[in-house]
């Protein structure tokens, strides 16, 4: 069974469609769950035509056509696998922490996980971690390097997960983190970068 979800990059959509009328965005975004849903199969000529009717030039490139004549989108197949990958991760994780439960009676039955929060908390994780132009403007605004600020988001997101505060909206998370980060800056655990700050 395929995954239901996929993280949906919002701002990344709107900007490369920005050129499309709304009747191509809907063609667009049509094609890109069905290839969703089809995977690990890819479009069919048959497919995009059902939906496009003709031949759309600024549909078709957004997708690649391979050597048997099949059609993906390239940012659609990488969401999918990360996603088949992360949720592989985690269910081997799952079946480790089961290992290593001892029973304490015959009657003791281990408390079920949230899934739907675990779901949530796992797709914001993403969203912070893959949210390039906001560590960009973050690293700006602190005088560190990009790379720096990953490693501290990474820090961050581990003490929040702890405190279990991770299920909140993303702003409010990115605000956090910038005030965190200025907390560490000021009590020299964070070097800023020494051209910028001179």
């Amino acid at each position: 069974m395929n995954d239901p979800a996929i993280l949906f990059y919002t701002s990344d959509f709107l900007t490369g469609t920005l050129t499309m009328s709304n009747e191509q965005i809907g063609k667009y975004i049509k094609l890109l769950c069905l290839q969703h849903q089809k995977f690990p199969k890819y479009l069919t000529e048959k497919d995009m035509l059902n939906i496009c009717i003709t031949y759309d030039e600024d549909i078709f490139t957004k997708f690649i056509k391979n050597s048997d004549g099949e059609f993906f989108n390239q940012r659609m197949e990488n969401e999918i696998l990360r996603r088949k990958n992360y949720s592989e991760s985690r269910r081997i994780n799952r079946m480790s922490k089961k290992k290593k439960v001892k029973k304490i009676c015959k009657t003791y039955v281990p408390h079920m996980e949230n899934e739907d929060i675990n779901e949530i908390i796992n797709g914001i994780k993403e969203e912070l971690l893959n949210s390039n132009s906001w560590q960009l403007i973050v690293a700006r605004n602190k005088k560190l390097t990009e790379k720096e600020v990953l490693k501290q988001l990474n820090i961050f997101i581990d003490l929040q997960e702890e405190k279990e505060k991770l299920n909140r909206e993303i702003k409010e998370l990115q605000d956090h983190f910038s005030n965190w980060l200025t907390v560490q800056i000021e009590k020299g655990k964070i070097k800023q970068i020494p051209e910028i700050n001179g």
